[in-house]
């Protein structure tokens, strides 16, 4: 069987013969960079759809490449049913014991049926245990339930947290995911609401928009409070209550309220954070399979997870370099509803920018449906790959034909309407058509017996089962993984312990003094309390001629000062992101407590020395401590983890792989096409040469036929005649001699053109493997490589006095006023 297992691309099965009604002995491999200028995959029920669909995410983890998978009826969690042993045992828990029922057997011989149908299945396909391990161990897979506790929850309500700077930035971006959450919001709710028209959609659009250009992400709670009491006075040009009045206000807010207090809502709250990133990685850098079970969610709930997880998934995309080579998979199976060719739910804005925006970052879309008939063709315009399988109706063989001609037109191909049409309604079960506008014409296929056991869909019984059994020990958190790995852990801050005082302390107009913001809303009957501390603000300009490095790292710290003596331990501090462009300049409220003020902080003369010793813990503190690979000459950036930096590693690699596998291709593809036109025409020389031989045989024969005639009818004396016949006879013998050493030698100049053409393929493959047997991203000891600073390079900009918020209670109790760091 020809050698599947080659570099960035996907084995989805034998290109098939209609005509014959039977596979032919070509593979069909997908090249993976295709993926970029994403697929979609068509086909009614028993078509053998999921079959190739699961097959095409195998590949892609095989190839290191991480998935998230939304998955509305619980089919795609059947990639985690993978057994390499191929033992009976390991089929039993997962048979679907109502197809056993149905054959008359138990469920014990039923499991050791399927676990032969497989075991020959894959046989058949070249494959065996020994793939299905590589699969296992190329990814993690899990099973994600927002809304549940069956698999790995999902923390969807708990925060609504501030988008990352590129989204805040970008004003296009913030309005959408502004407008998706707030309509997913309110569809929850039951609200119906209009954009432009609704006052609920435009007062929690305006609310999120204040929370979330300030950098200030917010709870369910605070949303409903702020619904309350409204941080914005004026919604355009009206004040609030003129627009909102507050009565009407307290309605949507209870609203909100009994969702929060709703049975079984908490597991919206819990589980780990929707992190894009997260989801498709480990915190050591593994690429990941991320199932997202929905089966379990009524439709509301299934609009509002979806369009939430499409603006996630925008906004962790535009944070990504751009790349040619296939970073990341995003399959959607059934897409019906969420993408229709009129209406537009929310999850169809979102999705219409990643069709046409992704390919420029490496991240494949796939998605998939039974219907074609409610798919937005119009949108579908850029889909580089169509898969289309057996259709139900004419109708649903209309709108696919009207689909891949806008395809074909997008691309610039010429699409042949009525031979596509022929094909398609031919087409059997696990036979589809795949049009690639990278290649020159559809390929009809059979596609390949998958790896994962596909039992059907899963239950919520059987997902928690599952997950039992696959869900490692607890892991850092996926916030933690990104922490910049560089800055030493934040030192949490001591409570406040000087005494509360109704007056600001008097200083000499030398301190610089600051407010630390506050962002915490005030508890009921607490009262705002400021602490004093030493804020200093820095810089280092690191510079490395060895790596080319050349950047600047600002470093903020927060420093309690000694009551008792005049110490600022910089060891003590607390590193905090805020500048001082962060800090205010008046207290946030005038009838504010302060705490006592030591004589040494009042001393303005100490702020210079602070500032000099702040210099030098920079000095020799904060060198930047690098990570290196040396197989691919990269170098981490300031700030990035490993883990980070690995994930990147696997990106540059696959691209340096493409890379040089196109160049290689490049290279043999003119000498391979020119052996296989000398070959072509070898090859008709050879049919030229027997048919002539054949000709001069039936002539041969038909004169020697004659010649005996002659001789046999009776004629004792052979006439002149008969004697030039013979003679001719004779010369045709020597001809038929000649013409079969003709035949023979042009036999030969084909074998040898083939011998030549087998070669250069080997050559092929071999300079390929070569690529193939590098360092492992992902495994590759990392070198440690620092930059120290030098004191001409570090600049102090800061060293002051700054208040930093509390509210205090009746009691005396202090909460942070502010968001600690």
């Amino acid at each position: 069987m020809q050698d599947f297992e080659k570099l960035g691309v996907f084995y989805l099965g034998r290109e098939y013969d209609p005509a014959e009604k039977k596979p032919k002995d070509t593979l069909l491999l997908y090249d993976s960079r295709d993926l970029v200028t994403h697929a979609v995959c068509v086909g009614m029920t028993g078509s053998g759809k999921t079959g190739l669909c699961i097959g095409l995410l195998e590949e892609a983890a095989i190839d290191g490449i991480p998935s998230l998978i939304i998955d509305p009826k619980g089919d795609m969690a059947n990639l985690l049913l993978t057994f390499p042993q191929m033992k009976p045992a390991d089929f039993l828990p997962w048979i679907n014991e109502d197809d056993a029922r149905k054959k008359g057997l138990s469920p014990d011989i039923y499991a050791k049926k399927q676990a032969a149908l497989w075991q020959k299945g894959l046989a058949d396909w070249g494959q065996d245990g020994a793939r299905i391990h590589r699969l296992k161990d190329a990814a993690d897979f899990v099973i994600y339930t927002p809304g549940s506790i069956a698999g790995l929850p999902l923390s969807v309500l708990k925060s609504f947290e501030a988008p990352e700077r590129v989204v805040i930035d970008d004003t296009e971006l913030l309005s959408e995911r502004i407008g998706t959450t707030v309509t997913g919001i309110l569809g929850l709710l039951g609200v119906d609401a209009d954009p432009i028209q609704s006052r609920e959609h435009i007062l929690l659009s305006t609310l999120l928009h204040s929370f979330w250009t300030r950098g200030q992400s917010i709870d369910l709670a605070g949303l409903i409070r702020a619904i309350q009491s409204p941080p914005v006075a004026r919604i355009g040009v009206f004040d609030i209550e003129s627009f909102f009045p507050s009565k009407d206000r307290f309605s949507l807010a209870m609203k909100l309220n009994n969702l929060l207090a709703a049975p079984g809502f908490t597991a919206w709250l819990e589980g780990e954070p929707l992190e894009i990133d997260g989801m498709l990685y480990t915190a050591e850098g593994k690429p990941k399979v991320s199932i997202i079970s929905i089966a379990h969610l009524n439709d509301a709930e299934r609009m509002f997870f979806v369009s939430l997880l499409l603006t996630r998934l925008l906004g962790w995309m535009r944070n990504q370099s751009g790349t040619t080579s296939l970073r990341t998979l995003f399959y959607m199976d059934e897409i019906y509803g969420y993408f229709p060719p009129v209406a537009n739910p929310p999850s169809k804005a979102p999705l219409l920018t990643l069709l046409k925006q992704a390919r420029a970052f490496g991240l494949g879309i796939v998605l998939s449906t039974q219907n074609p008939v409610d798919l937005d063709y119009k949108g579908l315009s850029n889909t580089g790959t169509w898969f289309i399988g057996r259709l139900q109706t004419e109708r649903d063989k209309e709108r696919v034909l009207d689909g891949l001609e806008g395809a074909g037109s997008g691309a610039g191909i010429r699409f042949d309407r009525k031979r596509m049409e022929r094909t398609i309604s031919g087409l059997g079960q696990r036979v589809f058509v795949m049009n690639n506008v990278h290649e020159d014409e559809p390929v009809v296929f059979e596609s390949r017996w998958v790896m994962s056991y596909l039992r059907g869909p899963l239950t919520r019984d059987q997902i928690k089962q599952l997950m039992a059994r696959t869900i490692p020990p607890p892991s850092e958190p996926a916030a933690a993984q990104t922490t910049k790995t560089f800055i030493p852990e934040l030192v949490t801050m001591p409570k406040p312990v000087s005494l509360p005082s109704s007056s600001r302390p008097v200083l000499p107009p030398g301190i610089p003094q600051y407010f630390v913001p506050v962002i915490v809303t005030q508890p009921d009957g607490a009262r705002l309390y400021y602490e004093p501390m030493v804020f200093a603000a820095g810089s280092i300009y690191y510079t490395d001629a060895k790596t080319g490095i050349a950047v600047q790292q600002d470093y903020s710290l927060l420093a309690r000062h000694s009551l008792a003596s005049a110490g600022v331990v910089w060891d003590n501090a607390s590193a905090t992101e805020m500048g001082e462009d962060d800090l205010e300049k008046v207290p946030y409220a005038a009838e504010a407590l302060f705490g006592e003020l030591s004589s040494e902080a009042s001393n303005e003369k100490n702020y210079g020395r602070w500032a000099n010793t702040f210099r030098e813990w920079l000095y020799r503190n904060r060198q930047l401590n690098l990570y290196r690979s040396s197989s691919l000459a990269m170098v981490s950036e300031p700030g990035e983890s490993e883990r980070d930096f690995r994930v990147r590693l696997q990106q540059a690699s696959r691209e340096k792989r493409d890379a040089l596998i196109g160049r290689i291709r490049q290279k043999y593809t003119e000498r391979m096409a020119t052996l296989e036109d000398r070959l072509r025409r070898a090859e008709q020389a050879v049919e030229r040469e027997k048919g002539q031989s054949s000709q001069q045989k039936l002539q041969t024969v038909i004169s020697l036929g004659a010649t005996l005639l002659t001789v046999l009818t009776g004629r004792k004396k052979m006439s002149q005649s008969s004697l030039g016949r013979a003679a001719t006879t004779a010369r045709s013998a020597g001809r038929i001699f000649k013409e079969g050493k003709d035949v023979e030698r042009a036999s030969e100049n084909v074998e040898e053109l083939r011998k030549r053409l087998a070669d250069l393929q080997q050559l092929l493959e071999e300079e390929t493997e070569q690529i193939r047997v590098g360092t492992d991203p992902l495994t590759e000891p990392l070198e440690k490589h620092t930059i120290r600073p030098k004191k001409t390079n570090i600049a102090v900009s800061s060293v002051s006095l700054v208040w930093v918020p509390y509210w205090r209670n009746s009691k005396g109790g202090l909460t942070a006023a502010w968001r600690e760091v």
